[in-house]
């Protein structure tokens, strides 16, 4: 199975992407949706949330009190730190878990919607990364849109994200959505074709003989970390 990680920055069409493989039947795992599964009510991830920052961050009926948790953490990286380490392990095992299931239905690909999925590594352990990208002043213009925000608030919140430029740069595949809603349509149901002539042949095989699948695995973990390093290398060089 095709394991495929799918990013972009904010206001840059990755949703829209994601909707349009779910809508082919394309399953997506979406780690948004997972983030916040993980920390519902009597979830191990809420109970270590809970003995790290008080019972206070609970609302009566036990859930998470999201806002007064944000107003924890919001000037502390410290805290910051802490959440992190109790809720990312816990969505990336929830990732592991979906993405074994959709291989043990036979799926052919399998897409992991990960908004950081350059900057928490996960890249390097997908067969394929996939970036959702514009140049900055339509993303810019779409963020205003779309919020209702001033244009100084808008490259706020795009300035404190990674740039798509250094995006891109991990991206195996780059879709523009720059143009019309049927342009990205046409690039995804591309993209799709290509997957499914790219498994034509192995999904079965990795499928029914699993130490096959681990092979291929292995061989794609392998050349990720190879190319994290020499990626790593030219940065220094340059800097």
């Amino acid at each position: 199975m095709l394991v495929v990680g799918l990013t972009g920055g904010i206001a840059t069409g990755k949703s829209t992407v994601s909707n349009l493989l779910k809508e082919a039947n394309v399953p997506v795992v979406d780690a948004d949706v997972l983030a916040r599964q993980v920390v519902e009510r009597g979830t191990p991830a809420l109970r270590r949330i809970e003995k790290a920052f008080g019972p206070q961050i609970l609302l009566p009926d036990g859930s998470l009190d999201r806002k007064k948790l944000g107003e924890i953490i919001f000037n502390d990286a410290k805290k910051r730190k802490i959440l992190n380490g109790i809720v990312h392990p816990a969505v990336r095992w929830a990732m592991v878990k979906a993405i074994s299931k959709a291989w043990l239905k036979g799926e052919r690909v399998c897409v992991a919607d990960v908004p950081l999925l350059i900057e928490s590594g996960i890249w390097r352990f997908v067969g394929e990364a996939v970036v959702v990208s514009c140049p900055s002043e339509i993303q810019l213009a779409r963020l205003m849109q779309r919020d209702q925000s001033t244009r100084e608030a808008a490259q706020a919140r795009i300035n404190s994200q990674m740039s798509m430029d250094k995006k891109v740069a991990y991206a195996d595949v780059v879709l523009d959505n720059s143009s019309t809603p049927e342009a990205l349509r046409a690039q995804v149901d591309h993209l799709m074709q290509r997957w499914h002539r790219q498994t034509r042949f192995t999904w079965w095989l990795e499928w029914l003989v699993p130490p096959m699948g681990v092979l291929v695995a292995a061989v794609i973990l392998a050349y990720r970390n190879w190319k994290a390093a020499v990626r790593s290398r030219a940065v220094a060089k340059d800097t």
